[in-house]
């Protein structure tokens, strides 16, 4: 898994203090960027997370480039719908061979690895065998309606793996463009960061967290699952009873990278 931060909104927190300072003064538009320095633009922010007032949050964005994530990251993180993804696809480029992800849990068990892998490949030995199939018959197919060969052969690929693309398994690797905006981040990370959340978007959110906390630490100053953000466990019986040591990690995170940037 590789999480990679490609852009931002310049000066993202300016650009929310300037809209919290919009709403709650009397500046006009030529001025809502004038005399923000770093001690106001801290307050600012402070003062939208304390009253939560999060439409100003919305103002600036974030693009992630993320790789070496399984189809079944994608059925999830495509569920925050407040965001933009741009995600290889499998009707376009042919997987003669592809690279999948293996869940660490089946890692441990050499006996569960052994019968993932032997799927895995049978999953692909079956791919190639049908893209084959059916593109020998829409080539045919084309070129018996009177289309040119390289026009026939292309066309007949392309429509060949968008059946054969069917039998690849959720843990076939994919990578994506994803961007979302810091009020839809807060709550991505709210959800997503939770040790409940399932092992793989977990990791991939830790790590959006800890580019976003590099990036404008005040605006994430209290981003994290809904337990950091709030103070204490809303899961109520599903709790995964680990507070403390949830807590201590997203605090050490922010404390690393604050030295980091010294």
């Amino acid at each position: 898994m590789k999480v990679t931060l490609i852009a931002h909104t310049p000066e993202p927190e300016k650009i929310v203090a300037a809209a919290a300072k919009l709403c709650y003064s009397d500046s006009g538009i030529e001025t809502m960027m004038e005399g923000l320095d770093e001690e106001k633009i801290s307050g600012f922010v402070q003062m939208l997370a304390n009253i939560g007032h999060e439409s100003p949050v919305e103002h600036v964005s974030f693009t992630f480039g993320i790789e070496g994530v399984s189809r079944t990251l994608l059925a999830q993180i495509t569920r925050h719908r407040i965001a933009s993804f741009s995600v290889q696809s499998q009707r376009y480029v042919k997987k003669s061979s592809f690279v999948y992800i293996t869940p660490p849990e089946i890692e441990k068990i050499p006996e569960a690895k052994a019968m993932f892998e032997k799927s895995m490949n049978d999953a692909l030995d079956t791919y190639n065998a049908l893209a084959d199939m059916l593109e020998k018959k829409h080539y045919e197919d084309f070129t018996a309606a009177g289309m040119d060969e390289k026009t026939a052969r292309s066309k007949a690929e392309k429509k060949a793996i968008e059946d054969a693309r069917f039998v690849l398994p959720n843990s076939c690797e994919t990578k994506m463009a994803v961007t979302m905006n810091a009020r839809s981040l807060l709550n991505f990370f709210s959800l997503r960061c939770c040790n409940r959340a399932q092992w793989e978007i977990k990791a991939v959110a830790d790590e959006m967290l800890r580019l976003c906390c590099e990036a404008a630490p005040s605006l994430f100053k209290k981003a994290g699952p809904s337990c950091v953000r709030c103070g204490k466990c809303p899961e109520g019986k599903m709790t995964c009873g680990k507070y403390n040591e949830v807590t201590e990690f997203y605090r050490q995170m922010r404390e690393d990278n604050a030295n980091k940037s010294k």
